[in-house]
């Protein structure tokens, strides 16, 4: 994998020498060391104004003894947000290379929020790449490394503060990780290997085995997973820290490792992607790491239906028809409509099991979504206004934006059938509606919200803090809705 930046944080002593970054806005106001002539006159040649996200950089500035100034643009300071600050940190990473830096950043949460966004920045799925592909002086620099120093006004609270900080990025990153690998190697085994390595964080991972959804009579998920030679695991992640009495709240992925479509086969092209379609439980999975890695003071269960969807002779056929766990039938009608199966039977089994405040699940359910939203929002479909509401300002705090999808009893006669409780498909139309309308027959009276994430999970557009293919999309913005409304 790729090399992170060193992050520390040190008091706001400006380095003699050496590199150094500093943020501006508007008035071009720079600290007293560095308002010289010759850094005004290099600022007024460069044309730069302040402008937010605009930068130039100065070599061997007069008036100093560094060997390089960075001047960052912030704009007007009144209009900027949380997320601004992580994205001038992933700004500053991309554009500093490699070494030491110095970053002024006086204000203790602003230093934490770029230390996020330079980490998240410098994040690469290279995994699998065997050759650099460039000179040998480049390959002998590489082995330098970036490290970051963040002068602020405490750096004390500033350590502390990133402690927990960094346990989040860690959540991302490891959500990314999980969607970029190839299906070949996270196979719902692997993947479940992986989740069960959150027991280093103090989490209890329990791991279903095919046997043992079958003696629970999971007919959805097991049905998914018939044609595939790559058994089938649920994985239940749970984090215990908040009051001893106090019911979980609870977060379901969809774990498809891969996606074929099944005896419904999906067009050729492009069906590499569907190895990602496992990135709600990739997010389910990075978010159970950064509340464990914080501590958080809630309790939380975190579930993934792992399975493979293959067309083997073995795999259900369109027309067949399945027993839930919740005891409800479903007529299949397209095998390609498969992860609404998987998170049936997950949804029943934890409202079954853990009885929690409320559930939400994630999954990169349906194309549908995309035509409705593109890749700007996740479709939110709910019972529930309060939660749907905190999620709405979470995420408009994190930038990882939902957009209130309808369900309504007009909707669920699209996927009434004869022949069975339901079918798994409805129509041509509300394709994304349908398939919540779906979902919601397993959640009963239990505080709900469906993440429909086909267009933020994966082929992500590159931003100020990702140019992966993988987004890690969800990690932050359930955080946030725990941090700010669920610990005691």
């Amino acid at each position: 994998m790729s090399r992170l930046p060193t992050i520390t944080f040190a008091s706001n002593d400006l380095p003699e020498e050496g590199n150094l970054a500093v943020l501006s806005d508007k008035s071009l106001t720079l600290p007293d060391a560095l308002a010289g002539e010759g850094v005004n006159r290099a600022l007024d040649v460069a044309k730069f104004e302040g402008s937010k996200g605009k930068s130039t950089q100065i070599l061997c500035p007069a008036d100093t003894a560094l060997d390089k100034l960075i001047v960052l643009g912030t704009g007007d300071l009144n209009d900027l947000e949380e997320q601004d600050w992580l994205n001038f940190g992933g700004k500053l990473q991309s554009i500093i290379g490699e070494g030491e830096t110095s970053i002024l950043v006086p204000d203790t949460h602003q230093a934490v929020a770029m230390a996020q966004g330079a980490v998240l920045s410098a994040y690469k799925f290279d995994r699998y790449k065997t050759k650099s592909g460039g000179k040998k002086d480049d390959k002998k620099k590489s082995k330098e490394g970036q490290s970051l120093t963040f002068l602020t006004d405490d750096p004390k609270a500033a350590k502390k503060a990133w402690e927990a900080a960094s346990g989040i990025v860690d959540g991302v990153m490891l959500a990314r990780d999980l969607v970029n690998e190839p299906a070949n190697v996270l196979t719902p085994k692997d993947f479940a290997k992986r989740a069960k390595k959150l027991t280093k964080l103090g989490c209890k991972v329990t791991v279903l085995h095919g046997k043992d959804m079958d003696k629970l009579k999971m007919g959805a998920l097991m049905g998914v997973a018939r044609g595939s030679r790559n058994p089938p695991r649920m994985a239940i992640m749970e984090w215990h820290g908040g009051e001893k009495d106090d019911k979980p709240i609870a977060f379901i992925g969809k774990g498809v490792t891969f996606d074929t479509g099944g005896i419904s086969l999906k067009p050729g092209a492009g069906m590499g992607d569907m190895k990602g379609d496992m990135g709600g439980a990739a997010a389910v999975t990075g978010l159970m790491h950064a509340l464990a890695a914080r501590k958080a003071k809630a309790n939380v269960v975190g579930i993934i239906g792992l399975v493979e969807n293959m067309p083997d002779g073995d795999a259900q056929r369109p027309g067949d028809i399945v027993t839930s766990m919740s005891g409800q039938t479903i007529e299949i009608l397209n095998t390609d409509a498969e992860g609404r199966l998987v998170l049936a039977d997950a949804l029943h089994y934890c409202r079954e099991e853990f009885d929690p405040k409320f559930m939400i699940n994630l999954a990169t359910l349906t194309g549908a979504i995309l035509v409705a939203l593109g890749k700007e929002h996740a479709g939110l479909f709910s019972n529930d206004d309060d939660l749907s509401e905190q999620l709405s300002a979470a995420g408009k705090v994190t930038h990882e934006k939902v957009w209130r999808m309808p369900l309504t009893k007009a909707y669920d006669k699209l996927i009434d059938t004869k022949n069975a409780d339901m079918k798994n498909i409805g129509g041509r139309y509300a394709g994304s509606i349908t398939a919540a309308q779906f979902l919601q027959r397993y959640v009963g009276d239990t505080p709900w919200v469906h993440l429909d994430i086909a267009g933020t999970a994966m082929d992500s557009g590159s931003s100020d803090i990702n140019s992966s293919w993988a987004s890690g999309w969800g990690v932050r913005l359930l955080d946030r809705l725990v941090a700010d409304n669920y610990e005691s």
